[in-house]
C-alpha cells in the first residue's frame, strides 16, 4: 500500500470510527520559536500549580521521543456540542464536555480499534495514541494537519463545526501524505477577551493565563487550595470547568449536537436548582458523576467550588 492509499484509509477509518475531522502532520521537530514561546510561558508562571506543564519538555517539541522512529502524527477531532443547558439559569454549571462519560476513556477505545484496523490492512506499524494524557501538543499538531486555527482563546477553532471538539492523536511510524494548515479567520473580533470575566486572555489574543482561568481554578486547582480571591465574584456560577469563550465565539453557531450515546449527562444534576448543589452529599456526588470528568475534583474539590459561589 503506497502513501496516497494508506492516507486515504486512515481517514475513511477515523469517519467511519465517528470522528468529525482528521488531519496528518509530519511527525517532526516542532520548531525553535515555539520552544521559546513555551518557556516564555512557563517563565511567566502562566501555568499556575501545573508543574506537570514544567516537565518532558523535549517529548512535547519533538514526537519521536514519543515514538521512536515516528513518521507521522495523525490528529483526530471528535464531536462533543450540546444544546442541552441547565434547567435553571442562576443555578451552579458544569462545562458541557463533562456531561457524560470520561472522553479519554471513550476515545481512546476509538483509537485502539482504528490501530488495530490499520494493522490488519497495511501490516507491522509501530505506534501509540493519546487523548489529553501524555505530553503532545494537541492543538499545535491539529492546527499543522488543518483541523482549525488556533483561536484568539486558544482554543482549536474550525470554521465550519467550531471549537467544541475533544482533540486527540495517533503517532505512528507510518509515512502518509502531510495536510496543510488553514487561514486563522479571527479577523479583528475579540469576543472571548471581552467576555472572559476573569481577563485570563490576553488584551491582543492568543495568550492565555492559565492561572486565571475559571477552568484551572474549578479542575487543576486541588481541594487542598483554596481558590485565589482574584476569582471572587468572577465565577458566573461555573464550578467544574467554563464554556464562556466557547459560548461568545461566533463560529460556534455551526456546531451542530453530537450523536454521541456516551456524553450524554447520566445523571439528572442539569435540573437541579441552587438549594439541590449546595445540599449535595457524597453519596450523590458518587450517583450524578462517577466515570464523568467531574470524578476529577473529587467531593471534596467540587464542595470546595461550590460554597466559594457564595
Amino acid at each position: 500500500m503506497n502513501k496516497q492509499q494508506a492516507t486515504r484509509l486512515v481517514k475513511t477509518l477515523a469517519r467511519e470510527a465517528g470522528f468529525l475531522h482528521v488531519g496528518i502532520s509530519e511527525a517532526t521537530y516542532i520548531g525553535d520559536s515555539y520552544r521559546r514561546k513555551l518557556d516564555a510561558w512557563l517563565n511567566a508562571g502562566r501555568h499556575g500549580r501545573m508543574s506537570y506543564l514544567e516537565n518532558h519538555k523535549e517529548k512535547r517539541l519533538n514526537p519521536a521521543l514519543l515514538v521512536p522512529g515516528a513518521r507521522s502524527i495523525i490528529s483526530f477531532a471528535y464531536n462533543y456540542y450540546t444544546t442541552r443547558k441547565p434547567l435553571h439559569r442562576d443555578a451552579p454549571k458544569v462545562a458541557s464536555y463533562a456531561y457524560g462519560k470520561d472522553y479519554h476513556y471513550v476515545i481512546k477505545d476509538k483509537l485502539r480499534q482504528l490501530l488495530e484496523a490499520l494493522r490488519e490492512r497495511i501490516g507491522p506499524i509501530e505506534g501509540r495514541y493519546f487523548v489529553d494524557s501524555a505530553p503532545v501538543l494537541e492543538r499545535q499538531w491539529a492546527a499543522r494537519s488543518g483541523l482549525g486555527w488556533q483561536g484568539k482563546n486558544t482554543l482549536l477553532i474550525h470554521p465550519k463545526y467550531g471549537s467544541y471538539v475533544f482533540l486527540a492523536e495517533l503517532i505512528v511510524d507510518l509515512p502518509l501524505l502531510a495536510d496543510q494548515p488553514i487561514k486563522d479567520y479571527c479577523g479583528r473580533c475579540r469576543r472571548c477577551i471581552d467576555a472572559c470575566p476573569t481577563g485570563a486572555i490576553a488584551q491582543e489574543g492568543y495568550l492565555l493565563d492559565g492561572s486565571k482561568c475559571i477552568s484551572y481554578a474549578t479542575i487543576e486547582l486541588k481541594h487542598k487550595h483554596p481558590i485565589p480571591d482574584v476569582f471572587q465574584g468572577k465565577m458566573e456560577q461555573w464550578v467544574f470547568g467554563c464554556d464562556i469563550c466557547q459560548e461568545v465565539c461566533p463560529w460556534n453557531r455551526f456546531s451542530t449536537p453530537h450523536q454521541e450515546p456516551a456524553f450524554h449527562p447520566q445523571g439528572d444534576f442539569l435540573s437541579w436548582t441552587t438549594e439541590d448543589w449546595y445540599e449535595m452529599v457524597k453519596p450523590t456526588f458518587k450517583q450524578q458523576f462517577k466515570g464523568t470528568p467531574v470524578e476529577r475534583a473529587g467531593f471534596k474539590g467540587l464542595r470546595r467550588n461550590i460554597v466559594f459561589l457564595q
